[in-house]
């Protein structure tokens, strides 16, 4: 953990000694394998990662399960991500709060890879724009490009399932 992230809880935690424990704790194993948060959970994170993207540069994310074959992320933006593909993986997107542009389809610009099966790039030319508000949901198809874009001003907090596509994975 860094220092910003340890400034940030000790401004939400003040009256917690070891402040840094609550961002690592993990519960207790459950006899019950079901995971549930509910909404006013998730912003609650979602203010966190807003108080870290404030330090960093506009956007921060929190791995809030990880499974076999997905996880399930926390994600905040105040600022435009990178063009990105994923080879091996789905997005499904939930907003919880905020508005922002999802741009899909076309051709990253500038792509690089980043490491296997991950492309990422300046922005998508010849994409389709889609306007996402509070309550939408998107799914994005292992391999399309996608770019969140976030108006000047604006932030938006997601729920964000990367699904491992099980058809690529057989090829």
């Amino acid at each position: 953990m860094d220092t910003s992230e340890k400034l940030i809880l000790r401004e939400l935690f003040p009256a917690e000694p070891d402040c840094e424990k609550l961002a690592v704790a993990t519960p207790a194993a459950a006899p019950n394998p079901v995971d549930h948060w509910t909404p006013a959970v998730l912003l609650e994170r979602g203010a966190v990662l807003a108080k870290m993207a404030k330090f960093g540069d506009g956007s921060a994310s929190d791995t809030l399960k990880e499974y076999p074959q997905h996880c399930a992320m926390l994600s905040f933006r105040s600022r435009d991500g990178a063009a990105e593909v994923h080879e091996d993986f789905a997005d499904v997107f939930y907003v919880l709060e905020g508005r922002a542009a999802m741009l899909t389809g076309g051709n990253v610009t500038s792509a690089k890879i980043v490491s296997p099966g991950e492309t990422r790039g300046a922005a998508i030319e010849g994409g389709k724009r889609q306007e996402l508000r509070a309550g939408d949901v998107v799914h994005v198809p292992a391999g399309v490009p996608h770019q969140m874009l976030v108006t000047a001003g604006k932030t938006i907090t997601c729920l964000v399932m990367k699904i491992q596509d099980m058809k690529i994975q057989e090829k």
